[in-house]
Formats: structure tokens, C-alpha cells, sequence
């Protein structure tokens, strides 16, 4: 008999990483600092933003934007930033509050 095992809905080594970020800085994270992250560490800012979005999806993180609100996303909040199944640095523009643990 197998054991199903639950694969994670998102990328552990970049929720790990984002967490570590966030414990390093004693803030809520930005988007200044995801693009920090993908520079120092080599990854792709879309896989980032897709591991940041799931994680506020399951309720593993939260959203605050600027003006202090904080915001839920569904899968089709994701969906809808997806071209070609990327995301670009300007469908990430106007998120421009804080990402943070739940």
C-alpha cells in the first residue's frame, strides 16, 4: 500500500527563504526586498511572488497595502496576474505594501 503524501501548494525553500528575510529585517517584507532576494540569490521574481501569493492565499502570510488594509487573494487573484504564465515585474507595481507571516 503508498502513502499519499500532500504536496505543498507552494516552493518551501522560497517560503523558508522570505521567512528568514522577514526574521533578518524585524519588518514586514516589500517588493524591494523580494527583488533583493531574487538578485542575491538567483531566482526568478515571479517564482517568489508565486510562493509569496500562495502563502497569503492558505493563510501562512498576510498582505497589508499601502494604505494599511489588509487584502485576501484567491487563486483567481493569481490567475489574473499570470501571462504566459509568468509573472513581470509590472503586474507586481502596484503591490506596494507589506508582506508578513499571518
Amino acid at each position: 500500500m503508498t502513502e499519499k503524501v500532500d504536496t505543498p501548494k507552494w516552493d518551501e525553500a522560497l517560503a523558508n527563504m522570505a521567512l528568514q528575510e522577514f526574521r533578518n529585517q524585524g519588518r514586514p517584507l516589500t517588493m524591494a526586498d523580494f527583488n533583493y532576494l531574487a538578485d542575491e540569490y538567483m531566482f526568478r521574481l515571479d517564482d517568489i511572488m508565486v510562493t509569496m501569493f500562495e502563502l497569503v492565499i492558505h493563510g501562512e502570510w498576510k498582505y497589508t497595502d499601502a494604505k494599511g488594509k489588509v487584502q485576501k487573494f484567491t487563486q483567481a487573484t493569481l490567475d489574473n496576474l499570470y501571462v504566459n504564465r509568468r509573472l513581470k515585474q509590472e503586474d507586481m507595481d502596484g503591490f506596494t505594501g507589506n508582506w508578513e507571516p499571518a
